[in-house]
């Protein structure tokens, strides 16, 4: 039995090693590769009939679409080109439909662009299901009809372009990234021509502000005339003791404008209670000096009040050796105008560094006898008795003035050049400014204080304009730091000159207005709810100002 048993196993062992004599191990796998790749081949041309291309669900990509080109290629190579084709039209129309449904997402069913997405769609979808194509090229056992194939062909790329043309005039309205760049282009036209505009105004502005009107320069001409027809008339006379009285109250006015000195003059003391203790020192330009010499002579100050005419000239001390302004005007002046802009800032220079401006930060000089005065622009009117301001505690301090602060504005900031280093380590760029117009010096502390020594340091350093750029208030408030003692806002409202929305209430319990801003009241562009305030206290019966026509 176990003889038998070892028989049996070593006859099966027998069989399948005469088997692998007779096929060596290589070539039995080589057998089983070929056969694995002929029942591939079998698969692949055995597989059943593909859907035809005008099937919407047809596959036109992955091994679907690898495995229907094979088959097209061997079939027939045209249809190949058919598939290309076919599957284009197919992408556009997908397109054309994506763009359509946005446009619905927009509401916007009613316009013109959706019905010509709409109808596009359509022409697509009509063309592939004509029956000539869909006989001739879909739905054929045999090859492709060459000919049909070339129509299609065009008729295809002529709705293809249409399509290109509809969403490249469509794009803009639809991509966000092209509508920002849009807005952003048409934001920066439109700031460039506010920009050229208020450019344009600012220069009209300059122009109208800073030129000299008709009227006031015939008003100049006719007092001139008037004291070259009657020199007899107009001899000049000798000092007022009151002019050097220091009980009386006395008031600077420096200005070339002789109808604006007047209107300044009358307001004091049509307003004053005692007039006759009143005394204002006007000091003008040598050209105008004749002109305003006469007007106060045809015209004396009522009440008893009295009215001195000086040119800059008479003060003998203020010449270029002593005064920094006169050596850096005299050097504006000498320099070479080459160009149109340098030019231009020589005459704003010329403006700024005008002597006259400058006069205020020598009153104790030019007037050595007096304690105190009040310094007045020609563009204020004042509309109450200011006697008591001589009657206010200073607390030691040399002037006293309005501030003009409020929140982060009108700071010291903005006036001086804090990255100068001189700047920066002598002032609080937090400080608040002050203004010019309406000023009360106390000419002992002044003097005491060495105010115009201090002017004098300042000015000659800021020579180059480093520390600050143009006009006297910036000089002013580096001269004045920690010397100024804060008035009452009702003594001083400002702003008459440019700001519409001035309180009337403000303007009423005003003491002294302030034309302050380049719309002045004598001018024809100054503003016509504040201009009455102004006008009538303008000497309307005086001759020359009824023939000069002034239109007040």
């Amino acid at each position: 039995m176990a003889v038998a048993g070892r028989g049996g196993r070593g006859g099966s062992g027998s069989g399948l090693m005469g088997i692998r004599s007779i096929m060596s191990y290589p070539i039995f796998v080589s057998v089983i590769f070929s056969l694995l790749f002929l029942a591939a081949l079998k698969l692949l041309f055995t597989s059943p009939s593909y859907p035809s291309s005008s099937d919407p669900e047809l596959p036109t990509t992955g091994n679907a679409y690898i495995h229907r080109s094979f088959l097209a290629l061997k079939s027939d190579p045209l249809k190949t080109r058919l598939d290309l084709i076919h599957k284009q039209a197919h992408d556009h129309v997908m397109l054309v439909n994506a763009y359509a449904a946005y446009a619905r997402k927009l509401k916007l069913d009613n316009s013109r662009q959706l019905k010509l997405y709409d109808e596009l769609a359509q022409n697509f979808t009509d063309m592939i299901s004509k029956p000539a194509y869909r006989a001739a090229l879909f739905e054929t056992e045999g090859t492709v009809d060459e000919d049909v194939l070339r129509q299609f062909e065009k008729e295809v790329k002529d709705k293809v372009k249409v399509a290109r043309l509809m969403i490249a005039e469509a794009k803009e309205s639809y991509d966000n990234q092209l509508k920002i760049q849009k807005l952003k282009d048409t934001i920066f036209a439109v700031h460039e021509q506010f920009l050229k505009a208020k450019k344009n105004g600012a220069i009209a502005s300059y122009i109208a502000a800073k030129s000299v009107p008709k009227s006031l320069h015939c008003l100049a001409m006719r007092l001139v005339g008037e004291r070259i027809a009657h020199p007899e008339k107009y001899k000049d006379e000798e000092p007022k003791p009151e002019f050097e009285d220091p009980t009386l109250y006395h008031y600077a006015i420096f200005s070339e404008n002789v109808i604006a000195v007047s209107v300044v003059v009358n307001s004091v003391v049509k307003n004053a209670k005692e007039p006759w203790k009143h005394v204002f020192h006007v000091v003008t330009d040598r050209k105008i000096v004749a002109a305003m010499k006469v007007w106060f002579k045809m015209r004396p100050a009522t009440g008893g009040a009295h009215v001195e005419v000086k040119a800059v000239e008479d003060f003998q001390f203020l010449n270029p050796s002593y005064v920094p302004v006169l050596r850096q005007l005299e050097s504006a002046k000498s320099q070479t105008r080459d160009s149109e802009n340098q030019a231009e800032n020589a005459t704003k220079d010329t403006k700024y560094l005008s002597m006259l401006s400058h006069l205020r930060f020598y009153l104790p000089e030019m007037y050595p006898d007096l304690h105190r005065i009040v310094l007045l622009d020609d563009d204020v009117v004042v509309q109450k008795d200011l006697t008591d301001l001589w009657n206010i505690d200073l607390d030691g301090k040399v002037n006293g003035a309005v501030e003009t602060c409020f929140g982060s504005f009108h700071r010291y900031s903005q006036y001086l050049n804090f990255s100068h280093p001189l700047i920066r380590e002598n002032f609080n760029p937090k400080a608040c400014a002050w203004a010019y117009g309406m000023n009360i010096f106390d000419l002992d502390a002044w003097r005491r204080e060495k105010c115009t020594e201090q002017y004098h340091y300042w000015q000659n350093l800021n020579e180059d304009h480093t520390l600050w750029q143009l006009g006297t208030l910036p000089a002013g408030l580096a001269t004045f730091y920690l010397k100024t003692k804060t008035l009452d806002k009702s003594w001083h409202v400002l702003g008459l000159g440019y700001n519409p929305s001035v309180s009337m209430d403000e303007i009423t319990n005003a003491a002294v207005i302030h034309f302050s801003g380049s719309m002045k009241p004598w001018l024809d562009i100054a503003m016509n709810q504040y201009k009455e305030l102004w006008s009538k206290y303008v000497d309307n019966d005086m001759e020359f100002v009824q023939m000069c026509n002034f239109g007040l």
